[in-house]
């Protein structure tokens, strides 16, 4: 309770700034635009002050200031931010400039030579600033895209060993392997863990989304579009450019705080971005601290009776609940949720010019560390005795354990580069190295084969990944023309690490036996790649673009691939556009060398599963699986962009994508149990005392059709202030086209190595339709956010029963938002996310208790729209010096 309380005092107290006020005098002008017509419902703040007012319809506005002369800070949405020095108490004029927005924003993602705006480009961007994601009210990058961008996913899971620190996301419902992440444009490293356990996204390689600090972004740039002819592999389904911010005018503090309606999932956090002048000719040095911390959520089932042991045991009094420790305990001791989390982050970004605007010196990059603490599956008394008191005193009855999984994550990126003259070209020469590690250690466990001298804490060993990449880009425009051509190298270094020997002795240590040396691998790569791109205005109104780029890698060999786009302008208000192109995905040597020993549930019972990577001899002679090679796609889109007036905006883009031999990572083929011959899969699992194995492989083709659509409408007048209203959703629809690509030896022994469950997958686990309203309202000092989403359904199949599918229905997310700019250093933000306390539809077993594992889990969690925390509040103040 005193917990609670002293939570709700942080909160409080975040709410409450006190404001200090001065001996003023009056002051007053207009706001015009660059025609000298007046501009209403500008606000205008005193600078340094918290004096404040708001021009009226004829753009006239009077003030009370604390001295003349003094600095005025007008600003209003769709124009440039003014600062202007007053010296006199009447007759004054603040001229606004019309800001770039909406379709007419200036990106560079997709074009090496020509920053282009939204409206031009011929294929579909988005450009989100920093202030439009806060105003989702979230705290991640990860999180704000989730609920800005309609075709991004990302959901927290939970009971899913280091997935759960990590969280799967993807474009188009493509999988996380198929985003291509790049930091101020050059690429960022993928993450050291594969998603090996039944979540969406399972058996793929993404990018670490929580490594980069919010604080540190100037924008994002989401590519909607396959672009492997511009940035190589993983490009498939888009591009997400981070853009760190550079330059800024304040130092800000932010401090955030958050706790669920529950009670449970409390959260603090705060950054400081700052930025330092270097040298006379506008070097600069951009610097963001930040630290987050959060503390577990538990939304855990209570069957009363535990449906999993009481069929695996055949015991009615565990089946029902009439056994005392489950009276005692009807959620089993369950822990389903958030994971805890405790995080540090540092990051820069620099630039030095030089003389004469001959190029510049870059660099940039940043430290991500964080400790995690998720949790394995309750330990009942009658699951997993303790028969040397190692969990419980003795003479104390035994109450089970529940096993932690921590993670130590550590997150490193750096870029330095030059850019400068290249016999007349726009020439840049950089290097990045990016590494991701992830530790693993499995508390309050312990190891049965160690009796009495087991330990309860093990290390449990981990995993790396690394890049280190070289690039040389080269553009130059040549009035209608633009070129651009360049190389990459690469290197790339995959590591498993043995845990300690009692980690995984005999059975290994209960929940999560350690990685073994055997499974010990150091590998790396390397591979070049060269590509060259021409955009052609061939009118003011017609662009045609195209691009080519050639690969070569040590381990599997080379890929080409290709694109050319159109854009024709509908006057200038518009235009359509349309693309074809084809990329490809290499394998990631995660995939090709992962191997490792797992405990799970699998067929009703908890077993040990093996994964045997892709070169063991087990794998490639004794189940003729073949060598893993490159996925290739194929990717149309076609669409409209219209904006009638500065403040109306719409955009239609239509996409199909087709992917062929995607890499799978199968389902359990394990003992068939017919007649009491063995056959060769069964020979293998005898040998390494596994109940079932698990590999990589290119199995299937899969076709996606979908749509994007936007419409947005700003500087609506309302009540005094402004309303901007935002309309986007995504419509999507994955296929498997033809049959799984199954191994001979597995086809004759009839076994199913991709089941319908594993099917659905990568079919149904994400929503097939996301839709997002929002409403933005800005009242002087005063801003609002109302915003809502909507998730579509997702299906959960059965492994091979039809009758015990579920598809969770679809759901509305709401979160309000409102601010308050107390002065212009000083401002206070109050966020609800998810209002109305929704939840997924829960898990009906329909008699089959390894759909919610016997009760345990409440809610859906192979499937997943939007997690399940319910309801959270939180508060922040940010203080600009």
């Amino acid at each position: 309770m005193k917990k609670s309380l002293t939570k709700l005092k942080i909160l409080t107290f975040l709410l409450f700034i006190p404001i200090v006020t001065w001996s003023q005098t009056s002051a007053s002008g207009k706001i015009v635009n660059a025609k000298g017509e007046g501009v209403p419902f500008v606000t205008v703040i005193e600078k340094g002050t918290s004096n404040g007012t708001t021009s009226a319809q004829d753009g006239s506005f009077q003030l009370n200031v604390s001295k003349l002369p003094t600095n005025l800070v007008a600003s209003f949405i769709g124009f440039k931010a003014q600062t202007i020095n007053i010296t006199t108490a009447s007759g004054n004029t603040i001229s606004l400039v019309e800001e770039s927005v909406g379709l007419d924003e200036v990106i560079v993602t997709g074009n090496r030579a020509k920053p282009r705006t939204v409206l031009d480009s011929p294929v579909p961007i988005d450009n989100i600033g920093v202030s439009e994601l806060k105003s989702s009210g979230q705290t991640s990058i990860d999180q704000m895209l989730t609920y800005k961008v309609p075709s991004y996913n990302s959901s927290n899971q939970t009971i899913s060993d280091a997935t759960a620190h990590f969280d799967p996301a993807d474009l188009r419902g493509l999988g996380p392997s198929r985003t291509l992440v790049l930091v101020n444009g050059k690429r960022k490293n993928q993450s050291a863990l594969v998603y090996i356990n039944d979540t969406p996204g399972k058996g793929e390689v993404g990018t670490d989304m929580k490594s980069i600090p919010t604080a540190a972004i100037e924008r994002v740039e989401v590519l909607r579009d396959g672009a492997s002819a511009q940035y190589g592999s993983d490009a498939i389904a888009g591009v997400i450019n981070i853009i760190l911010k550079k330059n800024v005018e304040y130092t800000t503090l932010n401090v955030n705080s958050g706790i669920t309606t529950e009670g449970d999932g409390f959260n603090i956090g705060a950054d400081i971005n700052s930025t330092l002048s270097i040298g006379n000719n506008g070097g600069y040095a951009n610097f963001t601290l930040a630290y987050y911390q959060q503390e577990l959520t538990n939304r855990a089932g209570e069957p009363g009776g535990d449906g999993l042991f009481g069929v695996i045991f055949g015991d009615d009094a565990i089946l029902n609940g009439t056994l005392p420790w489950l009276q005692e305990n009807p959620d089993m001791g369950m822990t389903i949720g958030q994971p805890e989390m405790k995080k540090g982050e540092l990051f820069y970004n620099m630039a030095l010019p030089f003389k004469n605007d001959s190029g510049e010196f870059y660099a940039f990059g940043g430290l991500n560390t964080r400790k995690g603490t998720s949790f394995a599956l309750y330990r009942t008394p009658y699951w997993v005795p303790d028969p040397h008191n190692l969990l419980h005193d003795a003479g104390t009855e035994y109450q089970g354990f529940q096993p932690t999984f921590e993670t130590d994550i550590t997150d490193f990126i750096n870029s330095i580069g030059v850019k400068f003259d290249f016999f007349g070209f726009n020439a840049d020469l950089s290097g990045t190295f990016g590494i991701n590690t992830v530790d693993y250690t499995v508390g309050n466990t312990l190891n049965p084969d160690l009796g009495a001298a087991s330990p309860t804490n093990f290390n449990a060993g981990g995993y790396s990944f690394s890049n280190l990449i070289a690039n040389f880009d080269v553009s130059k425009s040549y009035g209608d023309i633009s070129i651009a051509f360049g190389a990459e190298a690469r290197k790339e270094v995959f590591k498993a690490e043995a845990g300690e020997p009692d980690s995984y002795f005999g059975g290994g240590a209960q929940s999560f036996p350690g990685i073994q040396p055997a499974n010990a691998v150091n590998e790396d790569r390397t591979n070049y790649g060269v590509y060259a791109g021409l955009d052609w205005d061939v009118t003011d109104e017609f662009l045609i673009g195209g691009a080519v780029r050639y690969e070569d890698f040590s381990d599997f060999g080379s890929n080409s691939s290709w694109k050319v786009s159109g854009r024709y302008k509908l006057g200038s208000k518009g235009a359509i556009r349309a693309s074809y192109g084809t990329g490809f995905r290499a394998p990631s040597l995660h995939q090709i060398y992962l191997s490792n020993i797992q405990t799970l549930v699998s067929g009703g019972t908890i077993s040990n599963q093996g994964t045997f990577n892709n070169v063991d001899p087990v794998i490639r002679d004794g189940l003729g699986v073949p060598q893993l090679h490159a996925e290739e796609s194929k990717n149309i889109s076609a669409g409209i962009t219209y904006k009638p007036t500065n403040n109306l905006s719409f955009s239609l883009d239509f996409y199909n994508i087709k992917v062929d031999d995607r890499v799978l990572f199968s389902g359990e083929v394990g003992f068939d149990g017919d007649d009491g011959t063995t056959n060769p899969v069964e020979v293998i699992l005898n040998d390494f005392s596994v109940t079932s194995i698990k590999f990589f492989i290119n199995a299937v083709n899969t076709e996606t059709n979908g749509a994007d659509f936007m419409a947005s409408y700003s500087n609506i007048e309302l009540g005094g202030g402004s309303l901007a209203v935002n309309f986007a959703g995504n419509i999507n629809d994955t296929k498997i086209k033809g049959e799984i690509a199954t191994p001979q030896v597995l086809a004759d022994n009839d076994y199913d190595i991709f089941n319908r469950k594993e099917q659905a997958r990568i079919t149904d686990s994400r929503p097939k339709t996301k839709l997002m309203l929002g409403f933005d309202y800005e009242l002087d000092k005063f801003s609002a956010q109302l915003n809502n989403t909507y998730f579509g359904e997702v299906t959960w199949q059965h492994a091979s029963d039809p009758a015990n599918d579920q598809t969770f229905g679809g759901k509305v997310v709401t979160d309000l938002n409102f601010g308050y700019n107390l002065s212009e250093k000083v401002a206070v933000s109050l966020s609800v996310n998810n209002l109305l306390n929704v939840y997924p539809d829960a898990i009906e077993t329909n008699g089959d208790f390894v759909t919610d594992l016997g009760g345990r889990f409440k809610y859906p969690w192979e499937v997943n729209q939007f997690g399940f925390n319910g309801t959270i509040l939180k508060a922040g103040v940010s203080y600009k010096f």
